[in-house]
């Protein structure tokens, strides 16, 4: 079962590739998409460029604030920050563009972490811990937005399934929001009570003390703000609906883009972002939508590769060194052999 499992998650975000991108083309068909885009691209202002560099700077920041709240949550302090940067950066740049299932608090974060002395069961604690670190920042900032403006679900009108069309209603919305922000403020009485763990299979969840959970209410909504940011700034003056339009968008396409599983939410993001942007014409909104890839996606992945190859460097030359000082090197070892076989103490 599970070697079909394997073969059924990435077969299932292919093909959410494939719809998706069919249905961007029938989007902007007839359209001549590359020469508008670039126009868009070039008429962006060098401060806006700026600001979209120092939201992605915010949202990778918050990232490796995430990391740094579990190991905290796990009582390990002596870990630099430089360390948890690279390696939240790495992971996080790797896992948005290849798929959170191959990368995300798995091979990159064991290798890493397990360097510094963590144990597999350590570093699961933490992926978990950043898991539902970006869960809350993402149900928090949705309870809010929903109750606050329930009426911008219905930009996503006709864009849903059936048996979730009624959530783009004022009043559904609006208690659906009431109910994240109730779920969110149940987490935090959890942990102020210290409710009992939760275990599933022997994997033992503790809710974290509240000064833990205050750093997650912080760090997760930050991250998505300045990833909103991105577009927010890319996007021009004349027909744009406000930040909080373009973060509550943001939320709702990003979370379809994970649930899709499609690899980097390539085409899934973008057809929701677009289609829920009616009052800007497709093409800015694609230009900003390119920029946020190459920001926040592409610049990451490519630096991230660096990463990965000077780190997995350095590990090689330890192992090697340490293997060339041992006091039994293979040459030793096959001397001392040779004189136990001859009874030469």
């Amino acid at each position: 079962m599970k070697r079909i499992l394997d073969f059924f998650w990435p077969l299932v975000g292919f093909a959410a590739v494939a719809v998706s991108l069919w249905l961007l083309h029938r989007e902007f068909k007839g359209e001549a998409v590359g020469p508008e885009v670039w126009e868009h691209l070039k008429s962006i202002s060098l401060g806006h460029y700026l600001l979209a560099m120092l939201s992605t700077l915010v949202a990778y920041a918050a990232l490796a604030w995430y990391d740094r709240i579990a190991l905290l949550h796990l009582g390990i302090k002596n870990i630099s920050w430089v360390f948890i940067s690279l390696c939240s950066f790495t992971t996080y740049a790797l896992a948005h563009n290849i798929g959170a299932t191959v990368f995300s608090g798995g091979m990159v974060r064991y290798r890493a972490y397990h360097s510094k002395g963590l144990s597999a069961a350590q570093v699961a604690v933490l992926v978990a811990i950043c898991s539902l670190t970006f869960a809350l920042g993402t149900v928090l900032l949705g309870g809010i937005i929903s109750v606050l403006e329930p009426e911008q679900l219905s930009r996503f009108r006709g864009k849903l399934p059936e048996y979730l069309r009624s959530l783009t209603d004022p009043t559904t919305a609006r208690l659906i929001g009431v109910v994240f922000l109730s779920g969110v403020a149940i987490y935090v009485i959890g942990s102020i009570l210290r409710f009992k763990p939760l275990i599933i299979r022997g994997f033992r969840l503790e809710y974290p003390k509240p000064g833990i959970t205050v750093r997650q209410l912080l760090a997760a909504p930050l991250e998505l703000l300045g990833a909103a940011g991105i577009i927010f700034f890319s996007l021009p003056d004349a027909g744009n609906p406000g930040y909080f339009a373009v973060l509550a968008v943001f939320i709702a396409s990003f979370s379809a883009a994970l649930w899709s599983n499609a690899p980097g939410g390539l085409g899934v993001f973008e057809w929701f972002f677009i289609s829920a942007m009616p009052e800007m014409p497709k093409t800015q909104v694609l230009a900003a939508l390119l920029v946020f890839r190459f920001f926040y996606l592409l610049i990451p992945f490519f630096l991230s590769i660096f990463v990965v190859i000077a780190f997995e460097r350095n590990r090689l030359k330890e192992v090697l060194h340490t293997e060339s000082h041992h006091p039994l090197a293979s040459g030793e070892i096959k001397q001392t052999s040779d004189r136990n076989r001859a009874g030469i103490p």
